[in-house]
């Protein structure tokens, strides 16, 4: 039994001053029979907490930085008033820092017999799923002397999203791609292109794409034009082992890397290209594979909510016989992955040769901003050794990137919220030019 203190009406029953509630209830009640008959009716009178029957029902999914709501549906089937404070625990990052406790408890009043539906509202600050605790509610008497308490389980999960915060950029390189997709033709060269149409020679045309046999039926030298071709396969692999749990400003590198996965796979799916995705670390960890391109997106998002790094290395050669398993033919290969010299030496690069050998392999990092300020810092010893330290980094970084491009990699390095869009550059650059 919960005793609740209501001081003034306490001792207004018992007629007892205030003072002498303080150091305990036994002693109260042990010399005050009214008071004592009073807590025990109250007690009796509070609606059962075992017999309460819940149901919930709301939102399953949000975008991390969005808000959701979950209702709780209470069921009295007690003959007493249910009067009560009832708290939907969740886990702390449902909520914003500083608000949990206002947004998890409320107070509730349902007649005998009758429902009543409360609302939680969550503010999650993490990707993942967030499942419900457990629902505690505390029954309180028509006078607030005694409550009686208790806990239920009732489950839900919401799953917490990718915020994929570069779509912004998603209209404008469409409209690239639309350029290069035929609407607006451009001559192209190649493997990996398809014919769209004929038009007048010009100078400067390359004298190679001149169609003898259609200029032989008129009186003007034609040329054919051609586009990117469509239905090529792309395999996005995001690396999940140790470094990609580094944080890059308030950014973890992993969802860094998954935010440019999503921008690459809104518009290589709108490509007519085809997707599919990979997270690996020493086992594979999510994969969307096989999808149209109308689900291929909604899949990725899900697939990559829950994942989070794994504190180990990575073991490139699984990496990439899983890449080549999931590939059997020629594919753009993009890896997200760390540019630190001892994982590229000592895993990528010795399988990087199986790799380029049958794919086009594109390799994209976080790059950390900071390292760029402190490289230019200057005025102090300590800022000279920062700087000393940041440009042996910088240049270590580079050749790295310079050892992948050597074997025909294609290397994006951008900060956080550049390096979405420059991913996506990198795939117009390539489809461009044929390499897909």
């Amino acid at each position: 039994m919960a005793l609740t203190g209501r001081t003034a009406l306490i001792a207004a029953l018992g007629s007892l001053p205030v003072g002498i509630l303080a150091p305990s209830w036994a002693g109260v009640l042990a010399v005050n029979a009214p008071l004592s008959l009073a807590i025990l009716c109250d007690y009796a009178m509070a609606a059962p907490v075992r017999t309460l029957q819940f149901t919930r029902s709301g939102d399953t999914t949000v975008r991390l930085g969005d808000g959701a709501e979950v209702q709780l549906t209470v069921t009295n089937p007690s003959r007493r008033r249910l009067r009560a404070r009832i708290r939907d625990a969740w886990p702390p990052s449902s909520w914003l820092p500083g608000t949990q406790q206002d947004a998890s408890r409320q107070k509730l009043n349902v007649p005998a017999g009758e429902r009543r539906r409360i609302t939680t509202s969550l503010r999650p600050t993490r990707r993942g799923d967030r499942q419900a605790a457990r629902v505690t509610v505390r029954s309180y008497g028509p006078l607030g002397l005694a409550a009686r308490q208790g806990s239920h389980t009732v489950p839900w999960t919401v799953r917490v999203l990718p915020p994929f915060t570069s779509r912004k950029h998603l209209p404008s390189r469409l409209a690239r791609l639309r350029e290069l997709d035929g609407r607006t033709s451009v001559l192209t060269r190649g493997e990996g292109t398809e014919f769209d149409s004929l038009r007048e020679y010009v100078p400067g045309d390359d004298t190679r794409s001149i169609d003898w046999r259609a200029t032989a039926r008129q009186t003007t030298v034609a040329v054919r034009t051609w586009r990117p071709e469509r239905d090529r396969h792309i395999l996005i692999v995001l690396d999940t082992g140790r470094t990609s749990a580094g944080r890059v400003g308030d950014v973890p590198r992993l969802d860094a890397a998954m935010d440019a996965a999503l921008l690459l796979t809104a518009l290589a799916s709108r490509a007519g290209d085809r997707v599919d995705v990979l997270a690996y670390d020493r086992r594979l960890r999510a994969q969307v594979q096989g999808r149209s391109a109308g689900d291929v997106l909604p899949a990725v998002v899900n697939a990559l909510a829950p994942i989070e790094p794994e504190l180990v290395e990575t073991d490139a050669r699984g990496l990439a016989a899983t890449a080549l398993a999931r590939a059997p033919r020629r594919s753009l290969l993009v890896l997200l992955t760390s540019l630190d010299a001892a994982p590229i030496d000592e895993g990528l690069l010795p399988v990087l040769p199986q790799l380029t050998q049958r794919h086009t392999v594109l390799v994209a990092s976080v790059a950390d901003p900071h390292t760029d300020r402190m490289a230019a810092s200057r005025g102090t010893i300590d800022a000279v050794y920062e700087a000393a330290a940041a440009t042996q980094a910088q240049a270590q970084r580079h050749r790295t990137a310079d050892q992948l491009r050597r074997y025909g990699v294609t290397v994006v390095d951008a900060t956080p919220e550049n390096l979405a869009p420059a991913l996506a550059d990198a795939y117009l650059v390539l489809k461009a030019a044929g390499r897909l």
